[in-house]
């Protein structure tokens, strides 16, 4: 790995003055030449393909939560573009840590779906191997994983492997200790991280003009010597072309980039949530306008990178793997009640084989009355 000098000056730090767009919320070509080559033809079917089927899986969460076998969900639907362009960025060796929002992000990095939906089940703090797919554990305190991405990209650094670490971010996490201690960390040792923060406007209830004074998130990043960059999170185009910068500046040793891309949630913060409370209706059909889906849609149909059919096979898809998921999720999970002694340390400690054995009989003799 090149161990390329950083650009501290301050105007190559601060991000674009307004958030990098390729297209318009109709799906046309964009006015002006963004400063990013854009993503391949190739890349951006892909990212449609995967958006489509994230968000049918998103809304399967949201049902399977009203039938009881899922006992929370925090929807992304509306950040579509952020989460697939999140994934699509990396190299398969490259590390991903999520946040609870982003399970969308590891269905489409390839986590079996109901491996992802254990935390939110219930079952398991994770209950996939994070080695196997190079994806953290989902974070449910803010931003504590922004210090874990810091600490395992300057790991990679000085093991010369070339890996990038990608952490998502909401909004309400920038307001968080960890997520500026983790930008001063990777910026002095030069970690190779992408601090990405998906700003949906509203930490739960608390939107976001009551969360910063600053012009926008992006500009937290100077202040700590990180180059960072604002961009429409709902144009996947931009998504894609933006992040793609931002991997390769980590990758060549100049240090972390932050990308703030602006998005919106479009359902309530979880189904426990009643967003009604907090936002107007109004709001929400402004951003509805500029669905991420929709907008890539438009713009591979107008240059025939999309067809009909296509899209229709792409729907299909989608509805066979939320069929899969659906059967999957409506099948009893297998319990092992001495499981619970499992992983908390690397060796039990003498009261955990105390407390383990007194279970371990209380089976054993409950079993026997049977």
């Amino acid at each position: 790995m090149s161990d390329r000098r950083r650009d501290t000056r301050p105007e190559a730090l601060l991000p674009s003055k307004r958030p990098v767009r390729f297209l318009t919320d109709t799906g046309a070509p964009a006015r002006g030449k963004p400063a990013y080559p854009e993503p391949a033809p190739e890349l951006l079917r892909r990212a449609y393909r995967h958006m489509v089927v994230g968000r049918r899986f998103d809304s399967q969460a949201t049902a399977l939560t009203k039938q009881g076998r899922l006992a929370v969900y925090p929807s992304s639907k509306g950040q579509e573009a952020c989460q697939v362009g999140g994934v699509l960025a990396l190299d398969e060796g490259d590390w991903l840590f999520p946040t609870y929002r982003d399970t969308v992000a590891l269905v489409t990095r390839g986590v079996d779906p109901v491996e992802a939906l254990s935390l939110l089940r219930g079952d398991a703090h994770c209950g996939y191997d994070p080695y196997q797919y190079q994806v953290a554990p989902q974070c449910t305190p803010l931003a504590t994983q922004t210090l874990h991405a810091a600490g395992l990209a300057y790991a990679e650094r000085r093991k010369g492997t070339g890996r990038v670490a990608l952490v998502c971010v909401g909004d309400g996490a920038t307001s968080e200790g960890d997520f500026h201690e983790a930008l001063n960390f990777a910026a002095v040792f030069k970690a190779p991280v992408v601090f990405f923060v998906q700003n949906n406007r509203y930490a739960i209830s608390v939107p976001l003009e009551r969360q910063t004074a600053a012009p926008s998130l992006a500009y937290k990043g100077i202040g700590y010597g990180v180059r960072s960059e604002q961009v429409d999170g709902n144009d996947a185009v931009a998504v894609l072309a933006v992040l793609a910068e931002a991997v390769r500046h980590a990758r060549s040793g100049a240090g972390p980039f932050l990308v703030e891309a602006h998005t919106y949630r479009m359902e309530p913060h979880t189904n426990a949530d009643d967003a009604s409370r907090y936002r107007e209706e109004k709001e929400t059909e402004r951003w509805r306008q500029r669905d991420p889906i929709a907008r890539l849609e438009a713009y591979l149909k107008r240059r025939g990178l999309l067809t009909d059919e296509e899209v229709a096979s792409v729907a299909a898809e989608a509805e066979e793997f939320a069929d899969r998921v659906r059967t999957a999720m409506n099948a009893d999970p297998r319990v092992e009640p001495l499981e619970l002694f499992d992983h908390v340390y690397g060796t039990r400690t003498p009261q955990l084989e105390e407390q383990r054995e007194l279970l371990e009989a209380e089976l054993k003799a409950e079993e026997a009355l049977t």
